[in-house]
């Protein structure tokens, strides 16, 4: 469907996995090289079973004293994190984020991991839609005002309609740029 953007679609970057028994230690090293802030577990199927992000690690790792060379990440992992599949819409992947109140968003296609989302990218894609929103209402909106000038308002008084179509392009609003992807 023209216009709704994918989650696949985002300038997506492959996730860094590693299996749920390597250590908190092991798993902050990799997280360092790599400069992330998260990283997806998986179990001996090689499937998605936990994410353990920066804030995991403060929170019940260095906050319990336990140490990182002998706590495996299974232990203080988040299990079962949601997850979207490529073709979810990026706003619909934001939304998940929003209301659950993470950052972080692991990407599966055909049951693989492909990527794990993080919120700004969301938020960046969101952004930019409505940039370039904005920008194609100032256009539209110099050229009603240069017909409006050469040819005037044919009716008297206060032109609802355009004043209405003016506003929404000036000031356009999250929910007007991504209004027809939620239907």
């Amino acid at each position: 469907v023209t216009g709704e953007r994918t989650v696949k679609r985002l300038r997506l970057s492959k996730a860094l996995t590693i299996p749920d028994h390597t250590t908190v230690y092991e798993a902050c090293r990799r997280m360092a090289a790599r400069r992330v802030d998260a990283v997806l577990l998986t179990d001996s199927n090689a499937l998605l079973c936990g994410i353990l992000t920066d804030k995991d690690i403060t929170t019940r790792v260095i906050a319990r004293e336990l140490k990182l060379e002998d706590t495996p990440v299974s232990k203080v992992m988040t299990r079962n994190p949601l997850f979207v599949l490529g073709d979810t819409l990026a706003v619909e992947a934001l939304q998940k984020m929003v209301q659950g109140k993470f950052r972080h968003l692991p990407v599966v296609d055909n049951g693989e991991v492909i990527a794990l989302l993080d919120i700004a990218k969301c938020l960046y894609d969101a952004i930019a839609r409505m940039e370039r929103a904005a920008e194609k209402g100032r256009a539209i909106a110099a050229a009603v005002e240069g017909v409006e000038k050469h040819w005037g308002t044919s009716v008297a008084g206060p032109n609802t309609f355009v004043e209405t179509l003016r506003e929404r392009m000036f000031r356009p609003s999250l929910s007007t740029i991504i209004s027809e992807n939620s239907k």
